[in-house]
């Protein structure tokens, strides 16, 4: 059994250190051999956590020739603001390494098993790695995994094939014992647990068995705003084509937007370079119009933007989960 737990500038403490902690203990406890180690993208180094910048050794390079574990961690630091110490800030700055190719390159590789605690698998998403997988992350980072074209799952640990994701920071608990248990049995894992006065907590959520019924109540709401009309804004105020400008952290996109009206309703599409996009559900609140639609720019995501019409003067902002808001301004070319 051989795990790698990846640093990278940035990451949380807990995120990385209670797996490994679960990973050398069932060590004592098997008679196979169990190679833990804490490595980074770069290789041997003193890496910065985010939790006060207490370093943390890197023993060696991420290595892919290793059959076994991958672990990623996320990353500590603030959730209300946008600047460089906020987690989503480090999260992109560790998609820009080198550890973005390993990890697209570890994705492919079947006898690498490639897990993650918390802000690990946004890191994966960010990264346009989770598309069409089942995966979990802090709840505050849900809505991201589902901006980025992943199916997000509310459950403490996921299990999509060759990829296990865990939710909250603590999750890295039950994420490395699920693991070990799976690697080296039961009694092993149970061992460890009674070791550490600590109980596997949830059910791990496989995409197998029957699917639950969804109850009719649970898309009420998202019924009754697909079906509403317009009724609380004059409708001229947005029909038109405009050209917007959306300011993102790393630069400025130009995309075109086309809007109009379908019986009583707002349709439109936007195009951002030669691709174009529909609309996804535009609806109005008050005065203003909200809408989602994928960007390929600056990675792919599905935004969330919220606008209102001054004259001929477009203004509001765009969201992806817990990255930045991006301002979005424009103006009606006709």
């Amino acid at each position: 059994m051989h795990i790698q737990i990846v640093l990278f500038d940035g990451f949380d403490l807990l995120d990385a250190i209670a797996p490994y902690e679960v990973f050398t203990a069932a060590a004592m406890y098997s008679n196979e051999e169990v190679i833990v180690k804490l490595v980074s993208a770069e290789g041997e180094r003193l890496v910065t956590s985010g939790v006060n910048h207490l370093q943390v050794q890197a023993s060696d390079k991420l290595d892919l020739s290793h059959k076994g574990i991958i672990l990623i961690p996320g990353a500590s630091g603030s959730v209300h603001d946008n600047g460089p110490d906020s987690v989503p800030f480090k999260l992109k700055q560790a998609t820009e390494t080198e550890l973005n190719h390993l990890l697209k390159e570890a994705m492919t590789k079947p006898d690498i098993l490639l897990t993650t605690v918390c802000g690990g698998s946004c890191l994966l998403a960010m990264s346009g790695l989770l598309e069409g997988r089942h995966a979990v992350t802090h709840h505050m980072g849900m809505e991201l995994l589902s901006a980025t074209g992943a199916i997000p799952v509310h459950a403490r640990v996921v299990d999509d094939s060759n990829l296990i994701t865990g939710g909250g920071v603590t999750s890295g608990l039950d994420v490395a014992l699920y693991l070990v248990e799976q690697e080296l049995g039961s009694q092993i894992a149970h061992a460890v647990e009674q070791l550490f006065e600590y109980e596997r907590r949830g059910t791990v959520w496989k995409a197998k068995g029957n699917v639950p019924n969804v109850s009719k109540h649970e898309n009420q709401d998202e019924e009754t705003r697909k079906s509403s009309t317009i009724q609380s804004y004059e409708i001229w105020n947005f029909p038109g084509k405009w050209d917007t400008i959306i300011s993102t952290p790393i630069g400025k996109l130009p995309v075109l937007i086309d809007i109009s009206t379908n019986d009583g309703q707002i349709v439109g599409t936007a195009k951002q370079g030669k691709e174009i996009v529909p609309l996804d559900n535009p609806f109005l609140v008050g005065n203003q119009l909200k809408w989602s639609m994928k960007v390929a720019k600056p990675m792919n995501l599905t935004l969330k933007f919220i606008v209102s019409i001054d004259g001929n003067q477009m203004v509001g902002e765009a969201k992806a989960g817990m990255l930045p808001s991006s301002k979005v301004i424009g103006h009606r070319l006709d």
